[in-house]
């Protein structure tokens, strides 16, 4: 029902249209087309457009949420989403955990099934006419592209790779718990034309991938099997189709997690409150849940095992965060009596400052309880934690690791630019 201003763009499987009631935004409307070889091979199949916009709404919420910057702003129905308006940079970035397809004719002698680490980055310019040639970072650097005010050169550049990656390894955690094998991806960058920033853009669908159930080839999911077809015929497109369908019933389930998980702060006092509101704010960032208790290991030490045994009881994987200071038996107290994992964070005072810390640092042997000053430090460790066995977690953790790199990138080229 929405009010469609002029057609921006067309593709081989979607349109692009101006929302007149929301500047600086678009539709983007699939299509119930699929295509091969860069269109050598078309054919229309009934209900693409809608799997297609359910795999992408569900990838982009996804890698949105863990704190991805893409051009998605909402699914607006079964066939299409609003996404911000960009100007497209003309790059297909790959990125592959294991050497198939078009790799092993680019590079004879290396054996279908290697697999790189890290995972191995490509570039391809967009060029129907001469089939997409392969491009070189000095290629693109040199091309001087501009888009939206912002000039493609190597601080951009290494922006996107270095995002391709992440994006990459988030996706392959995601599909993890449903052992299925993230084999490549490809994915495209925009320029945000109000924010000036570069995005994720364009979509993410069974196009964009290879997935292979149990890391099984012949189990492919993908848009392979449709290029493998020797012949198209009904069958053979239900076939295809029928695939399309499982990933996209499937998609949904990487916005959620089996494993629970929780954090408890410990405080030896009510007055650490302010400390320990900390770190309860920090693990709400992973979506973490947190609890927060006031307990003497020293006054009431009874209490304190009483605690201990009431989270331990009820089966949900937890991690303690002791806030003791002054002369810290809370944490090792703890960590002697319990297998889950226990971490200091004492709050240091003005009086004593570094030799309330000792007491943290000293510990019985026989004790692993590690020491963080920092209340974000603290919902960290217990992030890193819980993402071993969460890939919603894993994936905010790997993504604040992208995004405090690019923020650095930027810093380095805005001093660079004043100084020159």
């Amino acid at each position: 029902d929405m009010k469609l201003g002029k057609k921006v763009n067309e593709g081989k499987t979607k349109e692009v249209y101006e929302l007149p009631d929301m500047p600086g935004c678009v539709l983007m409307q699939s299509k119930d087309q699929i295509t091969a070889g860069n269109a050598a091979r078309k054919d229309r199949m009934e209900g693409k457009a809608a799997i297609s916009n359910t795999t992408t709404s569900c990838v982009f919420q996804l890698l949105q949420e863990a704190g991805i910057k893409t051009a998605f702003v909402r699914k607006q129905s079964d066939t299409a989403f609003i996404a911000a308006h960009c100007e497209m940079i003309p790059i297909e970035w790959v990125c592959r955990r294991i050497a198939t397809g078009s790799f092993l004719k680019r590079n004879p002698g290396v054996k279908e099934g290697y697999k790189f680490y890290p995972p191995k980055i490509e570039m391809f310019y967009k060029d129907d006419a001469n089939n997409d040639p392969q491009w070189s970072e000095e290629q693109l650097i040199e091309a001087k592209f501009c888009f939206a005010g912002l000039t493609i050169g190597q601080t951009e550049v290494d922006i996107m790779a270095r995002s391709t990656q992440a994006i990459f390894e988030i996706l392959e955690k995601s599909w993890q718990p449903q052992n299925c094998t993230l084999v490549d991806l490809k994915i495209e960058f925009g320029v945000n034309i109000l924010t000036k920033e570069i995005v994720l853009a364009d979509v993410i669908d069974n196009d964009s991938w290879r997935l292979w159930p149990s890391g099984d080839r012949s189990q492919q999911k993908d848009k392979q099997s449709y290029r493998d077809l020797k012949e198209v015929t009904p069958e053979a497109l239900q076939m295809v189709k029928r695939n399309f369908e499982w990933v996209a019933e499937r998609v949904e389930l990487l916005l959620k997690t089996k494993s629970q998980g929780r954090v408890v702060v410990l405080m030896g006092s009510p007055s650490d409150l302010s400390h320990c509101e900390k770190i309860k704010k920090a693990c709400a960032a992973f979506g973490i849940p947190c609890e927060l208790r006031v307990t003497s290991a020293h006054k009431g030490p009874d209490e304190t095992l009483r605690i201990k045994a009431e989270y331990e009881g009820d089966g949900i994987p937890t991690v303690f965060v002791a806030v003791a200071g002054r002369s810290n038996g809370l944490g090792p107290v703890m960590s002697g009596n319990t297998a889950y994992p226990v971490v200091n964070c004492p709050p240091l005072s003005a009086d004593w400052g570094t030799q309330d810390v000792w007491s943290s640092l000293r510990l019985p042997s026989g004790l692993g309880c590690p020491t963080t000053l920092s209340p974000e430090g603290a919902a960290q460790f217990a992030a890193q934690i819980f993402g071993l066995n969460n890939h919603l977690v894993w994936a905010k953790l790997r993504s604040n690791m992208l995004n405090t790199w690019i923020s650095l990138k930027q810093a380095d080229k805005k001093l660079r630019d004043c100084t020159l």
